[in-house]
């Protein structure tokens, strides 16, 4: 009976051990996923859409001379399309260059920027 036991508790030791072995396992392959490896320095995978859309966003509401909150960010391939309301073309300008420089960014869209008009023109 004891030899049973014994048996019972090496087996559910040795399922425990492999449990843990196994997300490590898992995370070599995930690291692989480009939705997962997003910054693209630990891998020559490409990084997802998502990610640019969410590294373009947060770099337009950190820089200095745009607005950030008034602008609108989409990412599909690689291609981001800014949109919304700016101050002039400065401004649609170094927003198109902080968008431009976050990896994985093929090219910038920037026609659907609309510049606030002056008080002064009509």
């Amino acid at each position: 009976m004891n030899a049973i036991r014994t048996a019972s508790i090496v087996l559910g030791l040795s399922l425990c051990a492999g449990a843990v072995a196994a997300p490590q396992s898992a995370g070599t392959a995930a690291s692989q996923d480009p939705a997962v490896s997003a910054t693209g320095n630990d891998s020559a995978q490409p990084v997802s859409d998502t990610w640019i859309t969410t590294k373009v966003k947060t770099e337009l509401l950190a820089t200095k001379g745009v607005s950030g909150t008034d602008i609108s960010v989409e990412t599909v391939n690689g291609v981001v399309k800014l949109s919304g309301h700016v101050s002039g073309k400065a401004e649609a300008d170094k927003a198109a260059s902080v968008a431009r420089n976050v990896d994985g960014v093929k090219s910038v869209d920037t026609s659907a920027l609309v510049a606030a008009k002056s008080a002064g023109s009509k």
